[in-house]
C-alpha cells in the first residue's frame, strides 16, 4: 500500500464531504427520492438555503451575499416566501 500524504488525504476526503450535507443523494436512507421531479425539487431548496441562508465560515457572510445578490441575509420564511410565489405562478399556468 502506497503511503499518503498529507495534502493527498485531505482531497480524498473532499468528494464525501459534499454529500454529507444532504442524505437524498445516497440511496441508504429512507429519505432517498424514488421520482426525479421530487429530487430535482429537493436540491433545489437544499441549493437555495446554501446559497441564501448559511453563512460559510470562510466567507463569514452567504455566498449570495458574497456575489451581490442580495445584500441581507435570508431566514426561512423568506425561502418559504419565494417557494409558495413559484407554486402560486405553477397553479396559475396549469
Amino acid at each position: 500500500m502506497i503511503a499518503l500524504k498529507s495534502y493527498d488525504k485531505a482531497l480524498a476526503i473532499k468528494p464525501d464531504h459534499a454529500h454529507a450535507p444532504n442524505r437524498r443523494m445516497t440511496r441508504l436512507t429512507n429519505a432517498f427520492s424514488k421520482k426525479a421531479v421530487n429530487h430535482t425539487h429537493m436540491m433545489a431548496i437544499y441549493f437555495m438555503h446554501y446559497n441564501f441562508v448559511r453563512i460559510h465560515q470562510t466567507l463569514k457572510i452567504t455566498p449570495a451575499m458574497a456575489a451581490n445578490v442580495t445584500d441581507r441575509l435570508w431566514e426561512m420564511s423568506d425561502m418559504v416566501k419565494v417557494l409558495e410565489g413559484w407554486e402560486t405562478v405553477q397553479k396559475a399556468a396549469a
